[in-house]
């Protein structure tokens, strides 16, 4: 094999026919004017799931049987009979909620749909199951001690990222075109850049709320999706809308049409936690910057936007969820939550958090008080420009969850270093796809910041920028037969 080249044998995807490479919008027009009914493609993504999976072992959980006898039911909505996937930390009715946890191995099935699960389906949106994630979403990579990893469909032997990423996994692969993801502290971002897709964390309190939201001190977890084009995601976030509005922010309505002011946007290399960043990310940045000022933008580098305790500020709140996560998962999750079988990762980081307890109420007021630092910032820029992490997707083994604690958790905060502050502060956030490294077959993504409410504000510049620098797909590997 010649530099700058991948095996084939590398690629997993199921772009074999045009309808997987349609986008949401694509196949809701393509049932609702009868082009294709929702049978058909509810029974394609099940066969490219099923011809895929074995290999990404993206799916937690299937449910096949009940997606098609849905989609026999008539389709409505503006994402009629568009087939998705949930990701396993969020309930859905008549399934488990595992978390990715053995800990929850035999958890009862959900009653209910979780509020954020029951708004996809009234937009018409089909459920063929769940997808992976690593467990409780605390790395940033599904590699499990007790099962198959979760694989790149870009390149397999690379970790697809996480916390959603076997959502990304699908998605990118051509499973489906939208899937739900949830983003607390870069879980949607980080495998949108793995895997090449959209991914925008809304602002805090955006969608729907979750009940368990007012028991958080710092509510960091935003729900969201993850697509192949940002008109998907631009639909979705003004449909959730109509569905749910919070009063205090701004609107984001349909957001149809490409920025027309040109901003003043804030570039960030740096790592937050002092890592060096790759010569692939790093190209890619220098690239984004110049397209930006392609096309008319004003982009000037500016320092680090966080204090020099965030990140331990932040650590010590994700060692306090896990405390509470070992302690009180019984009451939490389900009966029949097993303590013992809780990875290395999870003990380590509640192990952590119990001799430093007593850190707990500087971090909390400092994570709190960081989301006005933050908006300060925004006095001088409309928009801070940096990448999602500061590598490629690592190989599969780096990051899996059953390596000992104080192998692992270096390594997560080294990776994702970027993604938190915005979790921390509430504000939008999306990964776009704006690189590629040839010599892995890996996408690379830039993130976008705006402030709090101004999620339209980054719909409108990623619609711009998708339409100056089309991001590629591996539908493209597909029509070439890679």
């Amino acid at each position: 094999m010649r530099q700058g080249e991948t095996k084939a044998a590398n690629i997993s995807h199921a772009f074999v026919d045009e309808l997987a490479s349609m986008d949401a919008i694509a196949t809701a027009e393509a049932v609702r004017t009868g082009q294709i009914s929702a049978g058909e493609v509810t029974a394609g993504a099940i066969a490219r799931a099923e011809a895929v999976d074995p290999r990404l072992r993206a799916i937690a959980t299937r449910d096949f049987e009940r997606a098609g006898t849905a989609s026999m039911k008539g389709a409505a909505g503006p994402f009629a009979g568009v087939p998705t996937l949930i990701k396993d930390l969020i309930d859905v009715a008549g399934l488990a909620t595992r978390q990715g946890s053995q800990a929850l191995d035999h958890a009862a099935p959900a009653r209910h749909n979780a509020g954020i699960v029951q708004q996809m389906f009234d937009m018409g949106m089909i459920c063929l199951g769940k997808t992976t994630l690593p467990e409780f979403g605390f790395t940033p990579s599904a590699e499990f001690p007790h099962d198959e990893p979760t694989r790149n469909p870009w390149n397999v032997d690379h970790t697809a990222g996480g916390s959603s990423g076997g959502a990304a996994a699908l998605v990118a692969a051509g499973v489906v075109p939208i899937a739900h993801a949830a983003d607390g502290g870069g879980s949607t971002r980080i495998p949108a850049a793995c895997c090449g897709l959209v991914g925008l964390k809304p602002t805090r309190s955006r969608l729907l709320p979750r009940p368990e939201a007012r028991l958080m001190l710092v509510d960091v977890v935003t729900d969201g999706v993850l697509t192949r084009s940002v008109r998907d995601t631009a639909l979705y976030f003004a449909e959730a809308e109509i569905r749910y509005r919070n009063p205090k922010l701004e609107p984001v309505g349909h957001v149809t049409s490409p920025l027309q002011r040109r901003l003043r946007i804030g570039a960030v290399l740096d790592t937050p936690t002092g890592a060096a960043v790759d010569a692939p990310t790093r190209r890619t940045f220098e690239t984004t910057v110049a397209l930006l000022e392609s096309l008319g933008h004003r982009v000037d580098a500016m320092p680090l936007p966080v204090s020099e305790r965030f990140g331990d500020d932040f650590i010590h709140y994700y060692g306090m969820l896990a405390f509470l996560v070992s302690v009180s998962g019984k009451l939490m999750f389900d009966r029949s939550f097993d303590k013992t079988k809780l990875t290395p990762l999870t003990h380590g980081l509640a192990a952590q958090f119990k001799r430093q307890i007593g850190k707990t109420p500087g971090a909390v007021r400092r994570l709190r008080r960081s989301a006005r630092e933050y908006a300060r910032l925004f006095e001088t820029y409309d928009v801070v420009l940096s990448p999602v992490v500061g590598q490629l997707a690592p190989p599969v083994g780096h990051l899996g969850m059953g390596l000992p604690f104080d192998v692992l958790f270096p390594r997560v905060v080294e990776w994702a270093g970027y993604t938190p502050l915005a979790n921390a502060t509430g504000a939008p956030s999306i990964s776009l796809p704006l690189g590629h490294d040839a010599a892995t077959n890996l996408p690379i993504g830039m993130m976008f910041g705006a402030a709090h409410g101004k999620d339209a504000l980054l719909l409108q510049l990623a619609l711009e920028i998708e339409a100056a620098q089309p991001w590629p797909s591996l539908a493209d590997a597909g029509r070439t037969g890679g």
